[in-house]
């Protein structure tokens, strides 16, 4: 379980530079808290931010389901994918945010598989 451990760590310290990012963000297009809208830039890097907490939530339990029911290895590298996804999606939106599609596959997918992978095998285990 140490990989899927560090996948953990890794998507939980990219959740912290994207909080740094709306930081700077504020900074720099003058978005004053508690706003959340203003410049159009800063929103789309507070959306990333927010959007990434919505999927951590499924993540996580869904990456530890699959490592300790099915292999810790594999889970950490379908997790990866997921970090990975996480970027893609990070500066698609920043620059685009109608070409968030490949980013957004490459995290909700990976979940998806760590969780109806986790949840069958804990279910066969029980058989």
């Amino acid at each position: 379980m140490e990989f899927v451990a560090i996948v953990i760590v890794l998507a939980l310290l990219q959740y912290f530079v994207f909080g740094l990012l709306v930081g700077r963000a504020r900074a720099k297009f003058d978005v004053h808290a508690p706003a959340v809208t203003g410049h159009p830039v800063f929103e789309r890097y507070y959306r990333v931010h927010q959007n990434t907490l919505e999927l951590m939530i499924m993540f996580i339990p869904a990456i530890v389901l699959f490592g300790y029911w099915v292999r810790p290895d594999l889970g950490a590298g379908i997790g990866f994918v997921y970090v990975i996804g996480r970027v893609i999606y990070l500066r698609a939106y920043i620059s685009d945010p109608a070409r968030r599609g490949l980013g957004f596959g490459l995290s909700v997918l990976p979940i998806l598989i760590l969780l109806i992978g986790g949840g069958i095998a804990a279910v066969l285990s029980l058989l």
